[in-house]
């Protein structure tokens, strides 16, 4: 999970470069044609110091070898969810045929302890079979988790903020078909099991969580319709010109083991612009909205700040910050080369987000964010980048976010 501050990455720096059979190397596409013998990345850096030569990584006409991709590293951390904490990040890209323009593939991971007695276990996956015909997604979590919640609704403030405690284990899995060029349709399941809740430290006072109906356990437990347009090739960093468009239909029942029948939406859209035919920046344009349709979802299955994917959503205010019956969020981002070899590059954004209101659920509130940050390559092959992020929002909302690939 993201929003948390690097203070030293310690020198463990892995890529493994294991040779797979041949029905999993890299596919022949237009990125073939990269000069990576000068573009530089933090492997290479190692290597130098290490008194290796980078080159070896490539193969004898200069090009990128047919392996996997494995990008790592282990890291201290603070914020405001976590305090303290110790990560360890890994990412695999890989992609499973040479033939048919199929799509690079993604298995991202880390494990994270933290003085706050959290434990943070995900693992996210997009994995693409030849031709781009199916399309595996997944999202599992295990999270020992005690964080801030701070009620419901766009006017709630810091200072209405309590402990939480809870155990989460989410096990969301999709397969997707493709039925035309970039167009995928499938179904899912879905599932959000949180145990042992507890509200620590409001012994006499009457919570929003008491109010909406607070319970020491909540499963969730559902189908899903996921319907995806996606024309990008490299989802851990898309290219100027590509579009994403996710829609997920969601029903939980009963008979499924869930408490109770409710159902939601999810549309996740996202647009690439290369500004110039001369240049790499790229603006990216990213909404994020996620409402609920019919019935009651438990207090933490609700929308809420950085609880996407990749828990990025709403850089500049804490997780958990807002939570609602309904959200909408949207971002934008300008990303740019810095160093002329790719090492280093930059961002700006902003983002703004607003949470419905819970008697008449209407939006009403909006939180907005600036922010702007440092790309460092991690893996040239893959492109790989290690975001480092600094956003402010209003009412002294403000922090350090880090991720291992692109916000989005």
């Amino acid at each position: 999970m993201r929003r948390c501050v690097i203070l030293f990455i310690i020198s463990l720096v892995g890529q493994v470069q294991a040779k797979v059979f041949a029905q999993s190397s890299v596919a022949p596409s237009a990125e073939d044609s990269s000069d990576y013998k000068h573009q530089r990345d933090l492997i290479d850096l190692f290597m130098v110091i290490l008194k290796k030569d980078p080159a070896k990584r490539l193969d004898t006409t200069g090009k990128r070898p047919r392996t996997i991709y494995f990008s790592g590293a282990p890291s201290i951390a603070i914020s405001e969810v976590t305090g303290f904490g110790v990560i360890l990040a890994g990412e695999a890209a890989f992609y499973t045929s040479e033939k048919n323009g199929t799509n690079i593939s993604s298995l991202q991971t880390s494990v994270t302890g933290t003085a706050n007695k959290q434990l943070i276990l995900p693992l996210q996956s997009s994995v693409w079979t030849k031709g781009n015909k199916y399309n595996f997604v997944g999202d599992w979590r295990f999270l020992l988790f005690p964080e801030d919640t701070y009620g419901l609704g766009g006017y709630t403030t810091l200072a209405d903020g309590y402990k939480l405690n809870y155990n989460y284990v989410r096990f969301y899995q999709y397969l997707l078909r493709q039925w035309t060029k970039d167009f995928f349709a499938g179904l899912g399941y879905q599932l959000d099991y949180h145990y042992n809740i507890e509200q620590l430290g409001v012994s006499g006072v009457v919570t929003d969580y008491d109010k909406y109906g607070f319970s020491p356990q909540s499963v969730s437990s559902g189908i899903a319709l996921d319907i995806l347009y996606d024309t990008r090739k490299n989802s851990i960093n898309p290219e100027g010109g590509s579009t994403y468009a996710n829609l997920i239909l969601r029903q939980n029942v009963t008979w499924l083991g869930s408490n109770q029948n409710w159902s939601s939406l999810l549309l996740d859209t996202r647009k690439y612009f290369n500004l110039s035919g001369h240049s790499q920046n790229i603006l990216a344009l990213w909404s994020y909205d996620w409402f609920t349709l019919k019935g009651t979802p438990p207090y933490l299955d609700l929308p809420s700040t950085g609880w996407d994917t990749y828990d990025n959503t709403g850089r500049g205010y804490i997780q958990s910050r807002f939570r609602s019956r309904n959200m909408l969020d949207l971002e934008a981002e300008y990303r740019f080369a810095v160093s002329n070899n790719g090492l280093v590059g930059g961002v700006v954004f902003a983002n703004a987000e607003s949470f419905s209101e819970m008697n008449n659920n209407q939006f009403e509130k909006i939180w907005p964010a600036v922010g702007a940050g440092v790309r460092v390559k991690f893996n040239k092959f893959s492109k790989t980048n290690v975001a480092f992020d600094y956003a402010f929002g209003l009412n002294g909302n403000s922090g350090i976010f880090v991720n291992l690939g692109e916000v989005f």
